[in-house]
C-alpha cells in the first residue's frame, strides 16, 4: 500500500520518560507504515532543554506559528528533586506554560468514550469538553511572605509616573500575599477561541467565574465574553442552534453534575486545570483525554493531558514489563494529522486519522487493553496487555480498517 503523502510538516515536540518511549513506538508501528511523515523535530526532553537553556521550547512555539499545527509529547516540569536528578542549570519553567503563552490559545480537553469504561457520574452520557484559558492568573503570579505588621498595597504607575493604589491588607502580624494579572487581549482571544470551537463542534458553551466576589478581576472576564458574543457571535450561534450562557462557578459545578454532558465548559486558568482532571477522572482515566491548544490566530498544538508516567519509566529502565496506556498520545497525533489534512486539503490524511482513532477504540472494546483500563472496565471478556502488545494490537486492528 502506498503511503499517504503530506505537503506541509507538523511541528513535532518530543518529550520525557515513559511517554518518550511511547512516542517512538507509536511512530514506528502506527504512523510511519501508513503515512510519509513530514515533521520539523524539536527535542523538548529535559536534558536538551537544559543544554539549550530552554531555547528549544521557544523555538518549537515559533515553529508552530510558522506551520500552524504541532503535536507534543508529555514533558517534565522540574522541581527540586529533578534539579538534582538531571543536574539542571536552573529550574526551567513548564514547557506547556511557555508554549501556551506564546501561542495565546485556549486548551480544549475532552474525554475519549469507550464501551466498558463507565463514567462515575452515571448521568454523563456525552463528553464534557473543558476549555481552559492558558494565560495568567496564579500561573504568572507574584508572591511575597510578610514577616510582620505593616501595610500591603497594590500600586499601578502609569507612563506619566502617576500612581494608583489599592489597599490589600493592614497586617497585624506575619502573613502572605499574591499578586495576579491578566490581559484584556488574552481574555478576548480566549473568548473567540471558545466561541469558534463551539461553532466548529456544534456544542453549547458555558462560561463560569466568581464575579460576585471578584467584582473587577472576574467581572472583566464576564464582560469581555458578553460583549464579544453580542457583537460577533450571537447570530452565528442562533443559526447553528446552540447557546452561550454565563453562570457562577459554583452554580456551574452543580449544573455539570446534574447534566448529561455534551457541551463546552469554559474556565479560567486555574479552574480549568482542576476541572479538566476532575472530568477526566470521572469519565475513567486521564490517559483517555484529548487535549488541543487552539489559538484564534489559527495555531493548533495537540498533546496528551497527562504527565510523563515516571513510575512506569523507572520500571522500563530496569527491564521490567509495563502496561502503559498510549491512547491520549495516539489521539494527539491523530488530531494533529487530521488538522494538517484539513488545512492542506488532504482527505486521505483526515481519513487515516479517523481510522487510527477507531482502531484504538475498537481494540479496547474488543477486550484488549492496558492495565489502567483493565482495572475499571466492565467488559466480561477482557485481557490485560503490556505496552508493546497493546500498540501491536491497535496496529492489527488498523491494518484491517485500512
Amino acid at each position: 500500500m502506498e503511503k499517504i503523502r503530506m505537503t506541509t510538516p507538523l511541528v513535532e515536540m518530543d518529550g520525557d520518560e515513559m511517554t518518550r518511549i511511547l512516542w517512538k513506538m507509536i511512530k514506528d508501528e502506527l504512523l510511519s507504515p501508513f503515512v510519509d511523515l513530514k515533521t520539523e523535530y524539536y527535542d523538548l526532553g529535559l536534558e536538551y532543554r537544559n543544554e539549550t537553556n530552554d531555547q528549544v521550547t521557544f523555538d518549537s512555539a515559533e515553529a508552530t506559528k510558522k506551520y500552524g499545527v504541532a503535536v507534543k509529547c508529555a514533558t517534565i516540569t522540574p522541581n527540586a528533586a529533578r534539579m538534582t536528578e538531571y543536574n539542571l542549570k536552573e529550574m526551567w519553567k513548564s514547557p506547556n506554560g511557555t508554549i501556551r503563552a506564546i501561542l495565546d490559545g485556549t486548551v480544549f480537553r475532552a474525554p475519549i468514550i469507550v464501551k466498558g469504561v463507565e463514567p462515575y457520574v452515571k448521568n454523563w452520557t456525552k463528553p464534557i469538553t473543558i476549555a481552559r484559558h492558558a494565560y495568567g492568573d496564579v500561573y504568572k503570579g507574584s508572591e511575597m511572605k510578610i514577616p510582620g505588621a505593616g501595610k500591603a498595597e497594590l500600586v499601578y504607575t502609569n507612563e506619566a509616573g502617576e500612581e494608583t493604589r489599592e489597599l490589600i491588607h493592614n497586617f497585624k502580624g506575619a502573613g502572605i500575599i499574591q499578586g495576579m494579572h491578566n490581559l484584556n487581549d488574552s481574555i478576548e482571544s480566549f473568548a473567540r477561541s471558545c466561541f469558534n470551537f463551539a461553532l466548529d463542534t456544534k456544542q453549547d458553551l458555558w462560561f463560569a467565574t466568581k464575579d460576585t466576589i471578584s467584582k473587577k478581576y472576574d467581572h472583566t472576564f464576564k464582560d469581555i465574553f458578553a460583549e464579544i458574543f453580542e457583537n460577533e457571535y450571537k447570530e452565528k450561534f442562533d443559526a447553528a442552534g446552540i447557546e452561550y450562557f454565563y453562570t457562577l462557578i459554583d452554580d456551574a459545578v452543580a449544573r455539570v453534575m446534574r447534566s448529561e454532558g455534551g457541551y463546552i465548559w469554559a474556565c479560567k486558568n486555574y479552574d480549568g486545570d482542576v476541572m479538566s482532571d476532575m472530568v477526566a477522572t470521572a469519565f475513567g482515566s486521564l490517559s483517555m483525554m484529548t487535549s488541543v491548544l487552539a489559538s484564534p490566530n489559527g495555531y493548533y498544538e495537540y498533546e496528551a493531558a497527562h504527565g510523563t508516567v515516571q513510575r512506569h519509566y523507572y520500571k522500563h529502565l530496569k527491564g521490567e514489563e509495563t502496561s502503559t496506556n498510549p491512547i491520549a498520545t495516539i489521539f494527539a497525533w491523530s488530531g494533529a494529522l487530521r488538522k494538517r489534512g484539513e488545512l492542506d486539503n488532504i482527505p486521505e490524511l483526515m481519513a487515516f486519522a479517523d481510522k487510527l482513532e477507531k482502531a484504538c477504540i475498537d481494540t479496547i472494546e474488543n477486550g484488549e487493553m492496558t492495565g489502567d483500563l483493565y482495572l475499571i472496565s466492565t467488559l466480561e471478556n477482557k485481557k490485560k496487555l503490556n505496552t508493546e502488545e497493546f500498540i501491536l494490537a491497535i496496529r492489527k486492528t488498523l491494518e484491517g480498517l485500512m
